[in-house]
């Protein structure tokens, strides 16, 4: 009984912040689901024989009530006097609240705005009056812009809302959505940087920043590029300066996932952390965990596929430290549970979090499947487990990857095969060149000189599979119900190959 309470407040609470997400409801609706609830908990009275089946349904119902109200008061309403001033140049204050998105062309920023300023005249003065706001903006500054999280902030630009924008084969991107998810309602073009004052922001938080910029600094001080920027995409999930072909590349081979922190990068991590402090108290293994755990999802900004690798990771952790039985896939769905309730745009309008989950999802179901096919495979080196795994997340994120750019890659079996084996040793190496960067400058070049190989090596993988013909082809635009109806039939053959399996037929 206790398993289907569980998923029954975990499906129920999920059922209702999807509702509310694409439909016009809100606390009639959350009313009449805790109605419904109500009404099965008291056929228990009449039908005791059948109590559990109406307790669950009542949970499912209460939940589902839940979600939805969770969902509204999530729900971003604007600052009327910004939502007046759409299309106009207006000066914005605030604090910087993450670390800024430097690009090639641009910096982006975003901005806990906290005062519009309006300029006022009054005869023969001219003065200015800041009028109390509270708002998200993403403001679009010009490239190598030097302004750090934290700080302070009087920006100005044309005030405008945020809008889809077309990707291609008919495909169109919900940035408004997108955006909303991380708490931004505006976006300010053009904007320019008039002032900058102290730094306002989570010490913390800024510490870690700071940590990763100066390992980024020796990062590139003792590598070349692409190289530099792939150690740090798959050290610290700093995938900024890998520029648009490799990207581009990365993305024909399937191989994206290598330059984010992934549930993958950080198990590396937290291994070796855990060989470490092997002969060290348990309480000294957990807390180092929990510390590389937060460290990592800091570094990240919050990227939701770092949080929720970080969070499953310190569940496994906390299983085998009280010698609990871990199963993935319930620490998956309370992981998610919790990052959805904490944030419920999660769910439908966070791409990173959409695919770490169904990755994560097809790495538990459907992993074990592949290995019983590839029994074959010679386990040197770890082939058949990242073939298995690779078969196992590709599959599971095919009809979403689909569904969202089209791109079907052909090749992302060999070439997660040949790129994901040395990924360990380049994750030590890379940590070992950005730390005599640090130490030495340019001098540390020869200490970097491995991790160079090994780097130059993934990247070149990367670029002969991508460079092959029909590497990959492109999916015209669908419905999702085509998508519903693929994962209905996945997971429809994965309960009835588990049956057969159990019942050894």
């Amino acid at each position: 009984m206790g398993s289907k309470v569980f998923w029954a407040v975990v499906l129920g609470f999920f059922a209702g912040v999807f509702m509310r997400s694409y439909l016009m409801i809100g606390w009639s609706f959350a009313g009449f689901f805790a109605l419904l609830a109500l009404v099965s908990f008291l056929f228990i009275f009449f039908h005791r024989e059948r109590s559990d089946t109406y307790i669950v349904i009542s949970i499912v119902l209460l939940c589902a009530a839940f979600g939805i109200a969770r969902m509204q008061l999530a729900t971003l309403s604007g600052d009327p006097h910004l939502t007046s001033a759409i299309g106009k140049h207006v000066t914005i204050e605030g604090v910087v609240s993450e670390e800024p998105d430097a690009r090639e062309n641009a910096t982006l920023l975003s901005v806990n705005a906290s005062a519009l300023v309006v300029e006022s005249s009054a005869s023969t003065t001219l003065s200015a009056r800041a009028i109390p706001i509270h708002a998200g903006i993403l403001a679009t500054l010009p490239a190598h812009a030097r302004v750090r999280y934290g700080d302070r902030v009087e920006i100005s630009g044309e005030l405008q809302l945020p809008a889809p924008f077309d990707t291609g084969d008919g495909r169109s991107f919900n940035y408004p959505q997108y955006l909303a998810a991380q708490g931004i309602e505006y976006q300010l073009g053009f904007a320019q940087v008039e002032h900058i004052e102290g730094n306002s922001g989570n010490p913390i938080k800024a510490f870690v920043i700071a940590i990763k910029e100066k390992y980024l600094a020796g990062t590139r001080a003792v590598l070349p590029e692409p190289e530099a920027a792939l150690a740090g995409g798959i050290t610290v999930g700093d995938k900024r300066s890998i520029g648009p072909e490799l990207s581009q590349d990365f993305q024909r081979d399937s191989l994206v996932h290598m330059i984010v922190l992934s549930g993958y990068n950080i198990t590396v991590v937290l291994n070796a952390i855990a060989r470490i402090l092997a002969f060290a108290p348990r309480s000294v293994q957990f807390g180092g965990s929990i510390f590389v755990v937060i460290f990592f999802s800091l570094v990240s900004g919050g990227a939701s596929s770092a949080v929720r690798a970080g969070l499953m990771a310190l569940v496994a952790v906390l299983a085998r430290a009280t010698h609990r039985v871990y199963l993935g896939e319930r620490a998956l769905a309370a992981v998610s549970l919790g990052m959805i309730l904490w944030n419920p745009w999660t769910l439908c309008f966070d791409p990173s979090f959409q695919l770490s989950a169904l990755a994560t999802l097809g790495l538990i179901l459907l992993t074990p499947l592949f290995a019983d096919l590839f029994s074959r495979i010679p386990e040197k080196f770890g082939a058949r487990e990242i073939l298995a795994s690779t078969c196992a997340t590709q599959l599971m994120v095919l009809p979403f990857l689909l569904y969202q750019n089209g791109t079907l890659s052909l090749v992302a079996l060999p070439a997660n095969l040949f790129a994901l084996i040395p990924v360990p040793l380049a994750m030590l190496l890379s940590f070992i060149a950005a730390l005599a960067g640090v130490a030495f400058g340019s001098f540390g070049t020869i200490i970097a000189l491995p991790a160079y190989a090994i780097l130059w090596y993934i990247v070149s993988v990367a670029h002969l599979f991508a460079s092959l013909p029909f590497a990959a082809v492109s999916i015209p635009a669908f419905s999702a119900w085509w998508m519903f109806g693929a994962y209905t039939l996945l997971f429809g053959a994965l309960f009835l190959y588990q049956k057969r399996k159990t019942t050894g037929a």
